[in-house]
């Protein structure tokens, strides 16, 4: 009888947990290429001045933008944002050439500052979001390549996958991938 209730009030407790995440993916279910990949962290594509009230309202805190400005030129997303009075940094990645240790290290930086805070990272459709994801995981969190490739898709890794994938093993290659990134 025990492990009877025991076991109802953790599905009550997991039940409840789940419902109160629903709101703010309810929020954002419109954005394009939205994904919720971890604790904290919403991943989406590009924003339009009409989302910024929706982020608002969902509750994000602050956000990281992979696109370039020329991206959007009619729409100056960053003063948006901070009108709003959600936190924004930039960090552009043009495509496969900006992938490297450095852009990597600024990125890990700019997601440990957030740290809880809701977080939305995004670019045009995801793909870059992705391939800084996997680069990250396999510098700063020690995983494989292939672990870290499953990682960068469920944050919207799609064209860039050869590119990271050769990053991945040009830097394994070299033995040093230990010291490349300050650990967690």
């Amino acid at each position: 009888m025990l492990r009877s209730l025991l076991l109802s009030l953790a599905l009550t407790m997991t039940a409840g947990a789940a419902t109160a995440a629903a709101p703010e993916e309810a929020a954002m279910a419109g954005l394009p290429h939205v994904a919720f990949p971890a604790p904290h962290r919403v991943a989406s594509g590009r924003l339009q001045a009409g989302d910024i009230a929706t982020l608002k309202r969902a509750g994000i805190r602050q956000v990281i933008d992979l696109s370039l400005d020329s991206e959007t030129p009619g729409f100056d997303e960053a003063a948006a944002v901070r009108t709003a009075g959600i936190g924004y940094h930039n960090l552009p990645i043009r495509g496969a050439g900006d992938l490297t240790r450095a852009r990597v290290a600024q990125f890990d930086r700019l997601l440990r500052d957030a740290g809880n805070q809701l977080t939305l990272v995004h670019c045009a459709s995801g793909n870059r979001v992705g391939a800084m994801i996997a680069l990250r995981a396999a510098l700063t969190g020690g995983r494989s390549g292939e672990a870290a490739l499953a990682e960068g898709r469920r944050w919207g890794l799609t064209s860039l996958e050869p590119a990271v994938r050769e990053r991945l093993q040009a830097w394994a290659g070299n033995g040093s991938d230990a010291a490349a990134l300050p650990a967690r």
